[in-house]
């Protein structure tokens, strides 16, 4: 199997606006202490998807 590589730590050195909008929301719904203690790679499917939902709404939103 191939080994895959995924992002889970944000590099806090060079976040890029997305990082900081994703950071803003996990904030918001209460876990950012599992994203600095761990990364991404310890949220939920769940807590992932609804980041990313957000995400996805604020950035449609600033479209229209």
């Amino acid at each position: 199997m191939k080994n895959i590589k995924r992002k889970t730590k944000p590099d806090w050195n060079k976040l890029t606006a997305e990082d900081l909008q994703k950071l803003e929301i996990a904030e918001e719904i209460g876990v950012i202490d599992k994203i600095y203690a761990g990364g991404y790679g310890n949220l939920t499917s769940k807590e992932s998807g609804k980041i990313g939902g957000i995400l996805a709404a604020r950035n449609k939103a600033k479209k229209k």
